[in-house]
Formats: C-alpha cells, structure tokens, sequence
C-alpha cells in the first residue's frame, strides 16, 4: 500500500530535499515508522517521546485532520494523501 506523504520545507532536509514522499502504513503511527526508516531522524521531529504528533504539526489525510479522526490510529489506505503542515503563529 502506497501512501503520499507532502513534507513541508522545513522538515525536507531529512527528505534529501524531496517535498514529496511515497510511504507505507495502514495507520499514521505506521506510517511515521516507515517515514523513519527511508529518513532516519525524521520520526523524532514529527512525535514527542509518547509517540504522539509534535503540538505545532498539523497532519491530514486527505484534507482531514486527524484531530478530529483517530489520532495516529487513522486508518490509511492506498492513494492515500498525507500532509505535514507546520502551524502558523503570529499576530
């Protein structure tokens, strides 16, 4: 199964500069694992130590976040898109 991972520039230095990655995973928590193996380093930038996704990433799949889906229990399937998107603060 064949997912699209959207890695924001920021995290690209992990991607050999690639905005845009094909992964594997039935759910997100699989999917960062495999994100780990073809970009080591890259797993500890998107999870604290819990495993959790970093409190100023946001991640969709398909335009959904998964906040209001299953956390990192959400369930991925082939042609699946996945975005990174870091979190914009400001005022």
């Amino acid at each position: 199964m064949s997912v699209t991972v959207l890695v924001p520039t920021a995290l690209q230095k992990f991607t050999d500069n690639q905005a845009v990655l094909e992964c594997t995973g039935s759910n997100i928590a699989e999917l960062f694992d495999s994100l780990e193996t073809v970009c080591p380093g890259i797993k500890s930038r998107l999870c604290d130590e819990t495993g959790a996704p970093r409190r100023f990433l946001n991640l969709y799949v398909n335009s959904e976040d998964i906040r209001f889906l299953d956390g990192t229990a959400t369930t991925l399937k082939d042609g699946d898109e996945v975005s990174i998107v870091p979190a914009v603060a400001g005022g």
